[in-house]
């Protein structure tokens, strides 16, 4: 396994560490710094594997598939830790998360037809608004940052809606090729 996979895998194998900090009491109030040390280190290693995959020509079929599932695995449990905590709402996240799969069937589907779909400008932005937006709302820094944390959690809405428009329109010969 070659350093940017392993770097895809240690991503995947934080999460259960990160979970654990963001909703147990084990840690008592550093509990949160230490989830949001695990979310950073984890995002930058998403930033680490693609370049060094890229730099050193070492881009796999495996990573091709497990890095977006990594990334898709790290937002959403961290989302879905921050609507158990009261500080994300559940209808936000279930339109983040419905995005996510719609994006996963259709590159599915353009795979088993030998396409293969590159993520989008508008999903790269998406990514680093809503990785923005987790980090603010996992510090929770009192109320001089809560208009920032809602201006991000809208950008981040806006953000899936879009990408996902783009996407669909851009891979639109995708859905022709299904009987």
């Amino acid at each position: 396994m070659n350093t940017p996979n392993k770097l895809t895998m240690l991503r995947v194998i934080l999460i259960p560490f990160f979970v654990f900090f963001m909703l147990s009491s084990v840690a008592g109030e550093a509990g949160k710094w230490i989830a949001l040390a695990i979310f950073v280190v984890a995002s930058l290693t998403d930033t680490l594997d693609g370049y060094l995959a890229r730099r050193d020509n070492l881009v796999t079929n495996f990573g091709k598939f497990m890095d977006p599932l990594a990334d898709k695995l790290l937002v959403c449990s961290a989302m879905i830790c921050l609507v158990e905590m009261g500080r994300l709402s559940a209808w936000i996240v279930i339109i983040i998360i419905g995005r996510e799969f719609i994006i996963s069937g259709f590159r599915l589907i353009a795979s088993d037809n030998g396409i293969v779909i590159a993520a989008s400008y508008w999903g790269k932005i998406k990514t680093v608004c809503q990785m923005i937006m987790i980090i603010l709302l996992i510090a929770d820094l009192g109320s001089s940052f809560a208009v920032a944390e809602q201006i991000l959690i809208y950008l981040s809405l806006a953000l899936t809606v879009i990408s996902l428009a783009d996407y669909l329109y851009k891979n639109r010969q995708v859905l022709s090729m299904q009987d």
